[in-house]
C-alpha cells in the first residue's frame, strides 16, 4: 500500500477509529478523507444514528476532511451502489486509489466492497480484517477508546445497554453469542475519545427510543473552548 492515496470508511464508530488509529500507526498510507453516508432526512450517521454535528466534532478531531455521502431513506441497494459510484469517482479525481475498511471477517461484505470497487480501478484494504473479536474489543479498551452505544438490535441485546459506554461492563453483559465488536450488526457505537483523537469530545446521553426495529440513543456534543 505504500505510497498510496486513500480515504477510510468512517462509520463514527469504534472499529472504523481503531482502523485510523492501527493505519497511522503503521505509516503504510496516507489517508485523504474520512467517507461516510448519512441518511438525508434525518442527517445523521445511516445505522449508527449519530448527528451530523457529532460526526464534524469526530473529525476536527482526528484531522481529516469529511466526505459524507447522502442516500435516502429508505435505500435501495441500486440506490447505495449509484451513490457510492458517484463517490468513488470522485475519489478517483482526486487522485486517491484505494478504500480502507474496518470490517473484521464477514466474507460476503469484503466480497461486495472489493467487486464494487475492482472495475473503476480501486483497491480494497481491510487492516483489522481476521483479528479475533474478544481480545480486539480489550485492546480498544485498554488503549483509552471511549465509545458510546448509540444503537441496538433488541432481538439480540438488551435494550438498557443502550447508551451504554463501550467499556468491560458492557461486554460482560452482553448475551452469549453476540459478538464484543458486533460484527453482525448486534450494536453500534460512536468513539468520542482515543489515541486516534487530538483531543476527547464531550457529549451530552440523551433520549432513547426505538424504530423500525432498533434501539438508539441520541448523542450530541457539548459546546466546549476551542482546544490550542
Amino acid at each position: 500500500m505504500s505510497g498510496q492515496g486513500a480515504w477510510l470508511s468512517w462509520s463514527s464508530g469504534k472499529d472504523s477509529a481503531w482502523t485510523l488509529f492501527e493505519m497511522r500507526r503503521s505509516g503504510s498510507v496516507e489517508i485523504a478523507a474520512l467517507l461516510t453516508t448519512i441518511t438525508e432526512p434525518f442527517e445523521r450517521v445511516s445505522m449508527h444514528g449519530v448527528r451530523l454535528s457529532l460526526l464534524e466534532a469526530q473529525a476536527a478531531s482526528v484531522g481529516l476532511p469529511m466526505v459524507k455521502v447522502p442516500i435516502p431513506f429508505p435505500c435501495s441497494n441500486e440506490q447505495y451502489a449509484v451513490r457510492m459510484k458517484a463517490a468513488m469517482e470522485r475519489a478517483l479525481s482526486e487522485g486517491i486509489s484505494a478504500m480502507i475498511f474496518g470490517d473484521l471477517y464477514l466474507e460476503d461484505v469484503r466480497r461486495y466492497r472489493e467487486e464494487n470497487l475492482r472495475p473503476l480501478g480501486m483497491q480494497a484494504f481491510f487492516p483489522l480484517w481476521g483479528m479475533e473479536t474478544k481480545q480486539l474489543a480489550e485492546r480498544m479498551i485498554d488503549a483509552g477508546l471511549h465509545a458510546i452505544v448509540t444503537c441496538l438490535d433488541p432481538r439480540k441485546v438488551p435494550r438498557e445497554l443502550a447508551g451504554r459506554p463501550f467499556d468491560r461492563n458492557f461486554l460482560a453483559a452482553l448475551p452469549p453469542g453476540v459478538d464484543p465488536c458486533a460484527e453482525r450488526g448486534e450494536f453500534h457505537t460512536v468513539a468520542i475519545a482515543g489515541p486516534m483523537f487530538s483531543h476527547p469530545i464531550a457529549v451530552a446521553i440523551g433520549e432513547t427510543v426505538e424504530r423500525d426495529g432498533f434501539v438508539f440513543t441520541d448523542v450530541t456534543p457539548k459546546a466546549s473552548p476551542p482546544h490550542r
